[in-house]
């Protein structure tokens, strides 16, 4: 389990087969502090097991599955995004991340306000039904909060703070890159919930969650 606040940035380099390596820009970033084999690592939000410690990087295999899913076996030579597995009594800074990839989203647009980056980005249907305004989704890895929806058109818009786009790879994508995607895993469990729970009167408390209870209870 991740956070999606990015730890350091590296490269990543194709070994032959499935395997790759990634190499971090600086040897002192955090990341490599403790790196053993074994480990997990989100590498552009895609999961992934350390099988070798290098001096300044990881040796790390991925699955066709994985490969098929995500952009991981088109990132060479092109910095990721990194970071290591959330260990039990650390901060919770972003949200939580798997680094289960439910797709690929491309991106659309970016324009730079005052305060932030805005960037918008298509989603396919797998992970559109679960993308709601104010909520959280994970793009390469990276926690981020939807600011805007548009459901005719799987079109899903972020700000993205100086801190954020300065220390992650975001900062090098351009109109048309494509990007992994993972839908925030509340959502999942709840739309689970919902379709097993019919015998369990599930569905007579949703028939009471009506605008009127919203309203008298603050949500509306």
């Amino acid at each position: 389990m991740f956070t999606g606040l990015i730890q350091a940035l590296g490269t990543m380099r194709p070994l032959g087969g499935d395997r790759f390596s990634i190499t971090c820009r600086n040897s002192s970033d955090a990341i490599l502090q403790d790196l053993a084999a074994g480990d997990s690592v989100a590498v552009d939000g895609v999961c992934l097991t350390v099988t070798d410690v290098l001096p300044q990087g990881f040796v790390a295999t991925a699955s066709p599955e994985t490969l098929r899913r995500t952009t991981i076996g088109q990132q060479f030579d092109r910095l990721v995004n990194l970071e290591t597995a959330l260990r039990v009594g650390s901060k919770l800074g972003g949200h939580f991340v798997m680094g289960h990839v439910d797709g690929v989203g491309c991106l659309q647009t970016v324009e730079q306000t005052a305060t932030s980056w805005e960037m918008a980005f298509t989603a396919p249907d797998a992970i559109a039904r679960y993308i709601v305004p104010k909520g959280s989704i994970a793009v390469n890895g990276v926690s981020l909060t939807i600011a805007d929806w548009n459901p005719a058109i799987n079109l899903f818009k972020v700000a993205v703070i100086p801190l954020s786009y300065a220390e992650t790879n975001l900062q090098y994508l351009h109109i048309g890159d494509w990007v992994n995607l993972e839908a925030d895993i509340l959502g999942k469990y709840v739309e689970k919930l919902i379709q097993s729970g019919t015998h369990r009167g599930v569905d007579a408390a949703l028939d009471a969650v009506t605008p009127a209870f919203l309203a008298e209870n603050g949500y509306l």
